[in-house]
């Protein structure tokens, strides 16, 4: 992968990616940029894609710009300087500004009922609960989880979250309890409680192994 294909990648998931880092990050992300557009020798924008690299680390795993990096993304050395889009490395700067891009689909996921960490407590290390990153309210974990009245998880979505591996994809997870499901002819978060457990441990299931 050239240092031009890795921007490209970049660009391609640019919402995403703002959306996952806070104001501290950020402000190294424009660092690392700002010299890989004023880069113009080949060791100057090795050097600049490799601190941009860096910055990019702390993205979850299931990024797909991370996903990238732990397949092994190398970058050969050349005898010219690659050809980098330099007003496109501009225009990722511009935007950098102003406040992050949100993901519409993970705008709807947070705009579903939720609770702070604070309010989760010591369940907050529960690998069966959906952890969402909100860049401005901190973690949210989706209120469909709890049993009403106690604030105690539910036993069920545990076991489906873990199915749906919520602890290293939450965002797909959250997207299933809260999209349509054809297979339940509903909405799993609206249906628990009044469709047995089972079946909707069976659909999850399905997902993982079949084809729903």
């Amino acid at each position: 992968m050239t240092p031009d294909e890795f921007v490209a990648l970049l660009r391609a998931h640019w919402a995403r990616t703002l959306a996952e880092l806070d104001p501290p990050a950020r402000e190294e992300l424009a660092a690392a940029l700002r010299k890989l557009a004023d880069s113009t020798e080949p060791q100057a924008v090795q050097a600049a894609v490799r601190g941009l690299r860096r910055v990019l680390r702390g993205l979850p795993d299931e990024h797909p710009v991370t996903r990238a990096l732990r397949d092994g993304v190398r970058f050969a050395g050349t005898a010219e300087a690659p050809v980098l889009d330099r007003q496109a490395l501009l225009a990722l700067l511009g935007s950098l500004h102003g406040p992050p891009p949100r993901d519409p689909v993970r705008a709807r996921l947070l705009a579903a009922p939720s609770l702070p960490a604070a309010a989760v407590g010591a369940a907050t290390g529960d690998p069966g609960l959906i952890r969402l990153r909100d860049p401005e309210r901190g973690d949210r974990y989706p209120l469909f989880q709890f049993e009403a009245g106690t604030g105690r998880p539910l036993a069920v979505v545990g076991v489906i979250n873990r199915l749906l591996m919520a602890d290293r994809d939450p965002w797909g997870a959250a997207d299933w309890w809260l999209g349509g499901n054809r297979w339940l002819g509903g909405v799993p978060a609206e249906l628990l409680g009044s469709v047995p457990d089972e079946h909707l441990t069976l659909a999850a299931r399905e997902l993982v192994e079949g084809d729903l």
